[in-house]
């Protein structure tokens, strides 16, 4: 199992919407073999490790 990519409370960005989030909870799924993440801005949405990327 690797690390997550993005830690609690820190700002990303969603990569479809340019949208600047924050990550309130992140989760390893195990079948799928990576990591979700939820986000305060829309809390019933969890997005993958590939649909966000730290902001510079």
């Amino acid at each position: 199992m690797k690390d997550c990519k993005f830690k609690k409370n820190e700002f990303v960005k969603i990569k479809e919407t340019d949208e600047n989030v924050t990550i309130i909870k992140s989760k390893y799924i195990s079948n799928m073999k990576r990591y979700s993440y939820i986000v305060k801005e829309h809390p019933a949405i969890f997005y993958f490790e590939e649909e966000l990327e730290k902001i510079q």
